[in-house]
């Protein structure tokens, strides 16, 4: 692809979520959500690979029934009050029509079988955006509209979202399947607080977006599309294992790193709601992502796959070195927990 098609793309991806993060009209919000999703399907079937071909196709006809729904409730409630305002008080009905096209738009349980396929089908930059700024601008309007949310079947989502990511990464060897339901898990977290706290859902995701760049830009390093892959990390730079261990073990929610912040907050808000049989699944799903996590750790530090010359001196043959810049994308993602107060 060429570099003036790229930036064009990269554009319209960052119009498309401008839009509909700053609209106030229904319509505006869904010309935004189009202009992102017509933007991302070049970059994902570029490779001209019949997986990246069905993983576009997939990508389409969900984002395509998504927005369909989205633009369904937004004319159902226009009709019943008159209004466009995205702010404006819902009536029931487009209001559950708007949680299940907002949950398929985001990829969280239980209308989650598109990303897992959809991320190994893409090339790891094209699934770190899918995973990261692609989340933005659904997020938007579950922010503009989390006072007119059904708080029933937000907490369902985001309790089921968390279980079936958790379940999912364990039997995956993938690396890109695994992100995948990392993001599905950390997404139940969110989403189980929008109706509560917004600015712990604002928190989270962006220690999400940055966990998760962070990750990916290690597995792009490496190159590593396998968890067998990742034992050859050594070879391409010693000191990326511990930023790999440190990073996998904030995702995975342990203190003192960052990724324990917003799983200790949204558990907080959630017993001071009554709600401590919500919490305590949600703590217990966050035991089976951290065991995927740990596995991850456990081949990246303690394996070492067969030393031959060639992988001995694996980075003498690499022409550009990205440590510093994983570096510095590492640091928020593992040192924010004492400026706590601060991002709240």
């Amino acid at each position: 692809m060429s570099p003036l098609t790229t930036s064009i793309l990269i554009s319209s991806l960052a119009t498309g979520t401008i839009i509909t993060a700053s609209s106030h009209h229904w319509m505006m919000a869904w010309i935004g959500l189009e202009i992102n999703t017509l933007a991302i399907i070049p970059m994902i079937s570029k490779k001209h690979h019949p997986r990246a071909t069905e993983a576009a196709t997939k990508y389409f006809l969900t984002q395509a029934l998504a927005s369909a729904l989205i633009m369904f409730s937004s004319t159902m409630n226009a009709h019943m009050t008159g209004s466009w305002d995205i702010t404006q008080i819902m009536t029931t009905q487009p209001t559950i029509i708007l949680s299940l096209a907002l949950a398929m738009k985001l990829g969280i349980a239980p209308v989650h079988f598109w990303l897992p396929e959809v991320l190994q089908g893409s090339t790891m930059p094209t699934a770190l955006i899918i995973s990261t700024w692609q989340k933005l601008a659904p997020m938007a309007l579950l922010y503009l509209t989390a006072n007119n949310t059904p708080t029933l079947i937000t907490l369902t989502l985001g309790i089921t979202s968390a279980l079936v990511g958790g379940w999912g990464g364990i039997n995956q060897t993938q690396t890109r399947k695994i992100m995948a339901y990392s993001s599905i898990a950390h997404l139940g977290w969110i989403i189980t607080i929008s109706t509560m706290l917004t600015n712990i859902m604002l928190m989270s995701l962006m220690i999400y977006i940055v966990m998760t760049t962070t990750m990916f830009s290690i597995l792009m390093m490496s190159n590593s599309k396998t968890i067998k892959d990742t034992t050859t990390l050594w070879s391409t730079s010693s000191p990326l294992i511990i930023i790999t261990a440190l990073t996998l073990l904030s995702m995975g929610g342990l203190p003192p790193m960052s990724g324990f912040m917003p799983k200790w907050l949204i558990l907080e808000e959630l017993t001071n709601q009554n709600l401590t049989l919500m919490a305590t699944s949600l703590a217990l799903s966050a035991l089976l992502s951290l065991f995927f996590y740990l596995r991850l750790t456990y081949t990246t530090t303690m394996t070492l796959a067969p030393s031959t010359t060639t992988s001995k001196h694996k980075w003498r043959f690499k022409t550009t070195n990205k440590t510093a810049l994983i570096t510095a994308t590492t640091m928020p993602s593992l040192m924010m927990l004492p400026i706590t107060p601060l991002l709240l």
